[in-house]
């Protein structure tokens, strides 16, 4: 069985990668021009030179491939042209799940987020159906994934068998850029947390989200969403994990949302004028603001989602960040 997977070079697709190849499936991996090829680095996978922006680059990579997994996305919270991310995120996945169903392929795996998801009122975990609109999304990048979700759900309407998969908050290792909760852990090890905010996340490992993604594939019902999450933690539960774990001590100082909001402001603006992209995000911060708790006791009980204890996925991203600066150093 030929799969493809795009965005396989970086950090829930690497797992992904891995995860077939774990299993024996041939993997063929659409790969950017220039793109960093760290996390493929000595893996027996096919790369297919493309992009989501050329819709002409997908056709290619689509041909022959069984299943597609679409984990690709410009994960940015802040971007001087905001256009970009709706280009690859939502003309991007129509382009490639219309590559996909003109190319025969027998199954979609749509990697969304929770971003796109609803939230409720009183901080209580949300599910699959919790009501949601474009209007409640927070900054260009979750309003982008929301759009693509209802890209997949319009072919998913007309036949193609799509599922869609929302990640909650990933943690482990291959986390190069890294996302903003492996920058937590990189800041937490560097000591530049002195302060933090009252807000929770969802924890999950993110090779219990690579196999989620596989599980899909194979049990998904097409057309439905699942949540890939496993544990709601406060910022500072997970902090004092950290803490645990590495022995840092983690911070006492609670700060109002009133001041990251201000820093970020600044920040932002001020990376605006000179190009650069800013330390705090004023997204970052505005999504801070929400406690973002769910349910994944759907895609436990259909799918058969590990749930891995988030402190073994904690440990290993700190094992792996400090291997990683370490070998910088």
């Amino acid at each position: 069985m030929s799969n493809l997977v795009t965005g396989g070079t970086g950090f829930i697709g690497a797992h992904v990668v891995r995860a077939l190849l774990a299993r024996g499936r041939d993997v063929r991996c659409l790969v950017r021009p220039g793109a960093s090829l760290e996390n493929l680095a000595g893996l027996p996978v096919e790369i297919v030179p493309g992009d989501l922006t050329e819709p002409g680059s997908l056709a290619q990579a689509c041909r022959g491939a069984d299943v597609v997994y679409h984990v690709a996305a410009d994960y940015r919270l802040f971007a001087r042209d905001p256009r970009e991310i709706y280009r690859t995120n939502v003309d991007g996945t129509r382009s490639i799940l219309q590559a996909a169903a003109d190319a025969g392929v027998t199954r979609f795996v749509h990697t969304s987020s929770v971003g796109a998801l609803g939230l409720t009122e009183d901080g209580t975990p949300a599910d699959e159906t919790t009501p949601v609109s474009l209007d409640r999304m927070v900054g260009h990048y979750k309003r982008s994934k929301f759009l693509a979700e209802r890209c997949a759900e319009s072919f998913a309407a007309r036949g193609f068998p799509v599922v869609i998969v929302n990640p909650s908050t990933p943690v482990g290792d291959l986390d190069v850029k890294p996302t903003p909760t492996g920058r937590i852990v990189a800041d937490f090890l560097a000591r530049r947390m002195p302060a933090y905010v009252a807000t929770g996340l969802n924890l999950v490992d993110v090779a219990d989200v690579a196999e989620g993604h596989l599980l899909a594939a194979e049990r998904g019902r097409v057309g439905e969403r699942y949540i890939l999450g496993h544990r709601n933690m406060t910022l500072k539960e997970i902090l004092d994990l950290l803490a645990g774990i590495t022995g840092i001590p983690a911070p006492r100082l609670r700060v109002p949302h009133a001041l990251p909001l201000v820093v970020a402001a600044i920040d932002t603006g001020l990376a605006r004028l000179t190009r650069r992209t800013p330390r705090v995000a004023l997204e970052a911060v505005r999504m801070s603001m929400k406690t973002m708790y769910f349910d994944p006791s759907k895609a436990v009980r259909e799918l058969g989602l590990p749930q891995t204890d988030v402190a073994v996925a904690l440990a290993r991203a700190v094992r792996w960040f400090r291997g990683r600066a370490k070998a910088a150093a």
